[in-house]
C-alpha cells in the first residue's frame, strides 16, 4: 500500500506552505510545526515529510533545531530536506535520528555526494520539476536537466527513493501530476514519492491506483488539503488503502 506522508514546510521556525514554491505567497498554518508533527502522528500517519525551506534557498540550516525536535517528538520516521548540500549536513541530520535525507540541489551539482551518503543511509533524490526540467536552489534556478533524464543516472546508486514534485501544482490542490510520475515510474526501478498538486481524497485514489508494470508509487506527500481542512490523515488513510468510502 501506498504510504502518506503528510507535510510540514519550515520557514522562520512556523509551520508554512507556498504556491507553486514562490516565497513571497506564503501561508502561516502553525506557530509550532513539533506539535503539528505530534498530531500527524497520533493521527496515524506513517511518515512526516519535513522541509527547511529557508535552508532550500540558502543552503545554511537555519531550522535544523525544529527539526531535530520533531524526530525526537514522534513515534514515527522523518523524512526531511531542504539544503543539505553537503555529507556533513546529511550526517548531522541522520545523527539526530531523520530516517530519510532529501537531497535535491546537491544531486544535480554532486551525484558522487548522493552515492557516498546511500552507500550508509537511506537518501531519497529530490526531482522537483517546472515543465519537465529539474529545478534547484529552493526551485528559483533551472539545471537544465529533464526529471527522466537525472532520475535515470542515479539507477544503481543505491537511491532509496525518488521524491517527484511538479512545481506548479505545488500548493495548488489542482490535482497531480498522473503522466509524469508514471513516466519516472516506467524509467527506473527506484521507489517514487509523489508530491505535489493533492488537493482530494480522489487524488490520492487516483496516486493509489498508478501502476506501471506491475510497480506502484510508494508514497504521497500532502500538505495544504490537510491544513486547508479538505481531507484528515485519517480519512487520507483510509482512501489510499482502498476501502470504501
Amino acid at each position: 500500500m501506498m504510504d502518506l506522508y503528510p507535510a510540514i514546510d519550515i520557514r522562520g521556525g512556523k509551520c508554512v506552505r507556498l504556491h507553486q514554491g514562490d516565497y513571497d505567497r506564503e501561508t502561516i498554518y502553525g506557530a509550532d510545526p513539533v506539535a503539528q508533527a505530534v498530531a500527524f502522528a497520533e493521527a496515524g500517519a506513517p511518515w512526516i515529510h519535513v522541509v527547511d525551506l529557508d535552508a532550500a534557498r540558502s543552503g545554511i540550516p537555519e531550522n535544523r533545531a525544529v527539526v531535530e525536535a520533531i524526530v525526537a517528538a514522534v513515534p514515527v520516521p522523518v523524512q526531511t530536506g531542504g539544503g543539505v548540500r553537503t555529507a556533513a549536513s546529511a550526517e548531522a541530520l541522520f545523527d539526530s535520528g531523520v530516517e530519510r535525507v532529501v537531497i535535491g540541489t546537491a544531486a544535480v551539482n554532486d551525484p558522487d555526494l548522493v552515492a557516498a551518503l546511500a552507500s550508509n543511509h537511506r537518501v531519497a533524490v529530490g526531482l522537483d520539476a517546472k515543465a519537465g526540467e529539474v529545478a534547484t536552489d529552493g526551485w528559483l534556478k533551472g539545471s537544465g536537466r529533464s526529471v527522466i533524464d537525472l532520475a535515470r543516472s542515479f539507477a544503481g546508486l543505491g537511491v532509496d527513493a525518488f521524491v517527484v514534485t511538479d512545481i506548479g501544482r505545488d500548493g495548488t490542490l489542482e490535482g497531480p501530476d498522473i503522466v509524469g510520475l508514471s513516466r519516472i515510474l516506467a524509467a527506473t526501478d527506484v521507489d517514487v514519492v509523489a508530491s505535489g498538486g493533492v488537493g482530494s481524497l480522489d487524488d490520492l485514489r487516483a496516486l493509489a491506483a498508478v501502476e506501471v508494470d506491475g510497480r506502484r508509487l510508494s508514497g504521497a506527500i500532502t500538505g495544504k488539503a490537510i491544513y486547508e481542512g479538505r481531507l484528515s490523515v485519517a480519512e487520507a488513510l483510509t482512501a489510499i488503502s482502498g476501502q470504501p468510502k
